[in-house]
């Protein structure tokens, strides 16, 4: 989430311009060329981080920061859709209107099965940040809150507790984003959020008294934080339990602008400990942000979904009727990698049976092969010298380049001639990612759609997120060079009529 103050005189004439085309709701997909078909996007208008991630009642429930009036930000509501497969999404009403205590930014949401705040049994409760306009614009620093609402009838109403806000601010300006958990050893609630340049743990028995508890940070730092998550998971293959912190950063990500990073350590119920040095990135592509997970989940798995874009350009990329899409639903998962923790993620397992069955292919520099331009792509990739690559190509000559640098041990996205890219001089380049471990061979998941490209490397322990824009869709895959160390798979996504949902 990110507060905009100030606009110059040609991102008012681009709003404008915006707003003139952008008045009626979409119900045809395939009108925006850009549009993808697998991910989930708004039917129409602005989206940014995704909210109150909860499964309740056999649904997914995916709200986010939505402006129904515009495709730039704007006051902030949440948007809400609902899924039974993560992959399918129905689009339900505005779920949170601004009030008079403020915009309804970014936040989580919890079932409370024991009714410790009163609302009822297993009522959805909504914890989020109130960020009051007139307070800002007054020069003041307390404009931000925690607040609740309450939903009886699986979010489709929400209902806001006349005691907000739940959490006053003591005079940070950056003070938001509330995340909620149920400390299930202790018996309390544990909110975690932001505070500018750290995040501060709180903890409650009934979701409405609080009492701050900790913080943490980076001595010294002078960066953003926004999103937090904070919960635990079990290490694979040991009987071992850590705690991860995940926080998204406003710049300086390892490939620049906007990024989502994480800590591995310990929780005592009141105290985060981690070595504040140690942080480590989720994603190193240039396009996934305030990443957060599902609560009340029905198993063990721990499974999230992050904002598709950066706020280097988000406002400027050349959509339409509508701005930003989600990544995919990823589990994640940790690991123990030459002694040091590793945050992997994969894609939610039922995400596959959305694709045809594979087609193998054998690939020559000269002779390309025909792509769907919406496909998962399967490499294994002995690579030998260098810098070694794919390229997915279209007639008009756009070009997206998928590569390692054999020597130093990267790999690497170049989307700097994959389209247009005039909107903004932060968004065309060759962005790379760092394996934790090298292997011999190198396999490789990508995840094509229309505008968007998703990779996981060696089953998640690099992943990168990409966007671009093509004039016309990438549909011809070619090798960089003559090798014989490399196979490919392509299944095709199954649903042709657009968006699922």
């Amino acid at each position: 989430m990110k507060t905009i103050l100030f606009c110059n005189i040609m991102f008012a004439l681009s709003f404008i311009a915006c707003r003139e085309k952008a008045t009626d709701k979409v119900s045809n997909v395939d009108s925006d060329v850009h549009r993808p078909l697998y991910h989930f996007t708004p039917d129409s208008m602005w989206m940014n981080d995704p909210n109150g991630l909860v499964y309740h009642n056999g649904e997914y429930h995916l709200f986010y920061q939505y402006y129904p009036d515009s495709t730039v930000w704007g006051p902030m509501h949440w948007g809400h859709a609902v899924s039974r497969d993560l992959v399918s999404w129905e689009h339900l009403p505005i779920a949170l209107y601004p009030d008079s205590l403020g915009y309804i930014f970014s936040g989580s949401c919890v079932i409370d099965r024991d009714n410790t705040a009163g609302f009822g049994a297993n009522a959805m409760i909504a914890i989020f940040t109130h960020h009051n306009m007139e307070k800002e614009k007054d020069g003041n620093t307390d404009f931000q809150y925690q607040s609740l609402a309450w939903s009886g009838d699986n979010g489709r109403t929400f209902t806001k507790y006349q005691g907000n806000p739940v959490v006053k601010n003591p005079g940070i300006r950056d003070f938001r984003d509330p995340k909620v958990r149920w400390d299930t050893q202790r018996k309390q609630w544990v909110m975690v959020f932001a505070a500018y340049d750290k995040v501060l743990l709180y903890t409650s028995p009934d979701l409405k008294t609080w009492s701050m508890a900790s913080s943490f940070g980076i001595e010294g730092d002078k960066r953003l934080w926004e999103c937090p998550d904070l919960f635990p998971i079990k290490v694979e293959g040991r009987n071992e339990t850590k705690w991860v912190l995940i926080t998204s950063i406003q710049k300086e990500a390892p490939n620049g602008g906007t990024g989502t990073s994480y800590f591995v350590g310990e929780f005592d119920g009141k105290h985060f400990k981690a070595d504040p040095s140690n942080q480590k990135w989720l994603d190193y592509g240039k396009d996934n942000y305030a990443f957060v997970t599902w609560s009340n989940l029905p198993d063990d798995r721990i499974i999230g979904i992050g904002w598709m874009s950066n706020w280097q350009y988000a406002q400027q990329v050349p959509t339409i009727r509508w701005r930003s899409a989600m990544t995919l639903p990823r589990e994640v998962r940790l690991k123990k990698i030459n002694g040091s923790y590793t945050l992997t993620s994969v894609p939610d397992s039922r995400l596959f049976d959305a694709f045809e069955a594979g087609v193998a292919t054998a690939i020559q520099s000269d002779h390309p092969v025909e792509i769907p331009k919406t496909c998962l792509i399967d490499i294994k990739w002995v690579p030998e010298d260098g810098d070694e690559n794919i390229s997915m190509t279209n007639s008009k000559g756009d070009t997206l380049v998928i590569g390692c640098l054999v020597n130093e041990r990267k790999i690497y996205i170049d989307r700097s001639e994959a389209g247009d890219s005039t909107f903004s001089r932060d968004f065309a380049g060759k962005h790379f990612g760092v394996l934790p471990q090298w292997q011999d061979t190198l396999r490789l998941q990508l995840f094509l759609d229309v505008a968007s490209i998703e990779l996981f490397a060696n089953n998640g322990e690099c992943s990168m997120t990409e966007i671009f824009f093509p004039a016309e869709p990438l549909n011809l895959l070619s090798f960089g060079r003559k090798n014989q160390n490399i196979s490919i798979n392509f299944r095709a996504f199954k649903n042709k009529k657009g968006q699922p949902g």
